[in-house]
């Protein structure tokens, strides 16, 4: 199997487990500040029970850790922001809507953080992608007996565009040190960082005080449970295929394609709890923008390789 083709084999499997994880932050009793702290603690704990996350640790000099703890740090922001915003419009589409902006986001950004010129066919898929999220979005809240386009949370949609625009940031900035740093001891670090940051942030913040930084809100079993699922299976598997996913593609590719999450989250609704209310008219032509999207990626990419194979052969001299 070709890198690239294993790369986005691997990331689709992220994508698919992340379909879960706006399931399990609304399922889950407690507000976004603990449960973002309680998501990366466990994480990095986890990370730190693994020799090789301290064999990549001792390889590493220390600016390469700091720009990775600061890293972290933008993670952090963004699940909070995502937490945030399912919370705040107790509405899960509307967040997912909101992440759909990721990819413009990433057409904008990653120039910058690479110092190259922004791919004009890249904003335009970003923005196509916008489209398709926001019309399978519209069909989660047709699909509700309560909906009302009137009450859409817009507080919850911005935070979520502040969501979407951090995860593009810190996927670019990941990129840059993936073929120099283990996808564990990387994501070990970042998580570690975002725990710490949100442990000081509680500390300042929470009535409880230092109270607040012993899962104390954890008051029954099912969210227990959630915790840990979130924690071990959305956070530690997914964020470690992610990085060495992150390898063999851009940063752009890895946004657009996590787009699919509203997708497979539906479909998955519809087996399990036959939700087929959802699979309406506007799913399906969402659903269809979304993969033409994601599948025009990489034949635009062959055909600008290809381009660049022509002109490179009209340049050489002939012998």
């Amino acid at each position: 199997m070709k890198p690239y083709t294993k790369a986005l084999l691997l990331l689709h499997i992220c994508v698919f487990i992340w379909g879960f994880t706006a399931i399990l932050g609304k399922y889950i009793s407690y507000g976004a500040l603990p449960l973002v702290y309680h998501r990366m603690f466990i994480a990095a704990a986890f990370y730190f029970m693994f020799p090789a996350f301290w064999k990549g640790l001792r390889q590493l000099n220390t600016l390469t850790i700091a720009k990775l703890l600061l890293i972290g740090l933008v993670v952090c922001g963004h699940w909070l922001s995502f937490y945030g915003s399912i919370k705040i419009g107790n509405n899960i589409s509307v967040t997912l809507a909101a992440l759909g902006t990721a990819s413009l986001f990433s057409a904008l950004i990653n120039p910058i953080i690479t110092r190259q010129k922004p791919l004009k066919h890249e904003i335009y898929l970003g923005v196509f992608i916008i489209v398709g999220v926001g019309l399978v979005c519209y069909a989660m809240f047709k699909s509700n007996s309560n909906y009302n386009a009137t009450k859409i949370p817009l507080n919850a949609l911005w935070v979520g565009i502040l969501s979407a625009a951090l995860a593009a940031t810190f996927t670019a900035l990941n990129k840059q040190f993936t073929h120099r740093v283990s996808a564990i001891t990387l994501s070990g670090i970042e998580m570690f960082s975002g725990a710490v940051g949100m442990a000081f942030f509680l500390l300042f913040t929470s009535i409880e005080g230092v109270d607040s930084l012993f899962f104390n809100e954890i008051a029954s079993k099912q969210d227990f449970i959630a915790v840990f699922v979130l924690a071990i299976v959305c956070t530690n598997l997914t964020f470690w295929l992610g990085t060495i996913a992150l390898k063999d593609l851009s940063a752009f590719t890895a946004n657009l394609t996590v787009n699919l999450e509203p997708i497979y989250g539906m479909l998955l609704g519809a087996a399990i709890f036959k939700e087929y209310k959802v699979l309406n008219v506007y799913f399906y032509a969402g659903a269809a923008i979304i993969l033409a999207s994601v599948i025009a990626k990489p034949i635009v990419n062959l055909y600008r390789a290809k381009r660049k194979q022509m002109a490179a052969r009209k340049t050489q001299p002939l012998s």
